[in-house]
């Protein structure tokens, strides 16, 4: 079993560490200075054909600095959040300040925008799991889809389970500190036919350890997944509408948040640079965050500028409505920071939602995308191309599955073009979503 793990006096002590980082920051000649600590523990076992390949307990620290001298920046870290690593990193942190240009949107985020409510959010779900208990339920996870028949064999299970705390402190006497916890189980499974192999997976993850999968379930979910796969053709090249499996769709809303962050506008590498205010999606598309959502996978009371976080809408009835901000780059950009320093935090979309039925007769002819290979998208122009595994589809049914082709497009006008967002919502992510069907797409296969 992993060490006992006492978050509250774990809390304590990085906010003690962070309190001496600011004295000695400020003692040291620093104008303001912001601090960073965490520490996480948990334990990951992963097994293959019923036999343990891993096991591991981790335990992991840290603590990072930043300091101004005026309108120039130093940073540093360590893995040791002792005080004398603590002293070293500050002065590594001042020396290079010195040594930096003046940056004129540089400092704290605004002393008034600092968070002053501190709500419970249900994020810390501790899970006492024992290494022999961790291994039976990973087990018990992979025999479940090797009983399926037509199963080959395995790729392997593994189970994670894991907490955590962490600490954001500032000059201006703000203190934030959060426990967390984060557990999930996954299985991949390996078929084979007369045209070859195929291997898919299927995993389930939750910060309550009771809200996980059934073991069982993961596994015979992930056989479905590999046995659906056999038998797979490459499907003509053309013009087609393309369905987006929900684990799919979500990446396309983290290309769009990518394009909206403030680092990609102020230095003028997205194509969504000046779209501010125009209209990207159908009007019946709204896509927001909710900080502040009770037991939500991303949720935090303060962003990692130590400001306050709020629900904010990116995409209003299709129209660009926000960026993406920290505190550094609404200055750069003479804007107000949306309480972003550290990304956006769960994503929710507002729409009509269909059916995967639905949504699969309204394409009558087309592709499901089930699985995405490649980093073949340009956040400069928003071209967008790559390799793909799936289904056709023929009439509104599937017809049989599909590999070794190429999707592409532009997300600009794959935004414009999104035709429906379907209500088979993948809820194991920050980001919440069904099935997006595009109308059309380049697709490049036989």
């Amino acid at each position: 079993m992993t060490q006992a793990f006492d978050a509250a006096a774990q809390q304590k002590l990085l906010e003690e560490r962070a309190a001496a980082a600011l004295m000695m920051a400020r003692q040291l000649g620093a104008d303001a200075c912001e601090v960073g600590a965490s520490v996480d523990q948990g334990i990951g076992v992963s097994v293959r054909e019923g036999d343990v390949e891993s096991v591991e307990l981790s335990r992991d620290q840290g603590v990072a600095v930043t300091v101004y001298v005026g309108q120039r920046k130093g940073s540093a870290s360590s893995t040791d959040a002792g005080d004398e690593s603590i002293k070293t990193v500050v002065e590594k942190a001042l020396a290079i300040a010195r040594y930096t240009g003046e940056d004129p949107a540089s400092g704290l985020a605004d002393a008034d925008l600092m968070a002053t409510r501190f709500p419970d959010l249900d994020v810390h779900h501790p899970w006492a799991l024992g290494t022999d208990e961790a291994i039976e339920l990973a087990v018990s996870c992979e025999a479940a889809g090797l009983a399926a028949e037509g199963i080959r064999s395995s790729d392997g299970a593994s189970l994670s389970s894991g907490e955590g705390v962490r600490v954001y402190a500032n000059s201006h006497g703000f203190m934030g500190s959060q426990c967390g916890s984060r557990h999930s189980l996954s299985c991949m499974l390996i078929a084979e036919d007369g045209n070859g192999m195929q291997r898919d997976y299927d995993y389930t993850s939750a910060r309550k350890p009771g809200e996980l999968r059934d073991p069982a379930e993961v596994g015979r979910s992930a056989a479905e997944r590999t046995l659906r796969r056999l038998g797979a053709q490459t499907p003509q090249t053309g013009r087609f509408p393309v369905l987006f499996d929900p684990s799919q769709a979500s990446g396309l809303i983290g290309h769009l948040m990518s394009a909206i962050a403030g680092g990609a506008i102020y230095r003028d590498a997205s194509f969504l640079c000046g779209r501010l205010g125009e209209s990207l999606f159908p009007d019946w598309f709204t896509l927001g965050e909710k900080p502040m959502l009770v037991g939500g996978l991303a949720s935090s009371p303060f962003d990692g500028d130590g400001v306050q976080t709020r629900d904010n809408v990116f995409i209003d009835k299709g129209v660009l409505a926000s960026y993406m901000l920290s505190a550094y780059s609404a200055r750069r950009l003479g804007m107000q920071t949306t309480a972003n320093a550290g990304g956006a935090r769960n994503l929710r979309i507002g729409a009509e939602l269909q059916s995967r039925d639905e949504l699969l007769a309204q394409m009558d002819r087309g592709i499901l995308v089930t699985e995405l290979m490649g980093q073949g998208v340009n956040s400069v122009t928003g071209d967008y191309s790559r390799g793909a595994a799936g289904f056709w589809v023929e009439n509104g049914r599937i017809q049989h599955p599909v590999e070794e082709f190429t999707i592409a497009g532009n997300l600009a006008s794959m935004f414009a073009g999104l035709a429906g967002v379907g209500s088979d919502i993948d809820t194991r992510g920050s980001i919440h979503t069904g099935s997006w069907l595009i109308d059309e797409m380049t697709v490049a296969g036989s």
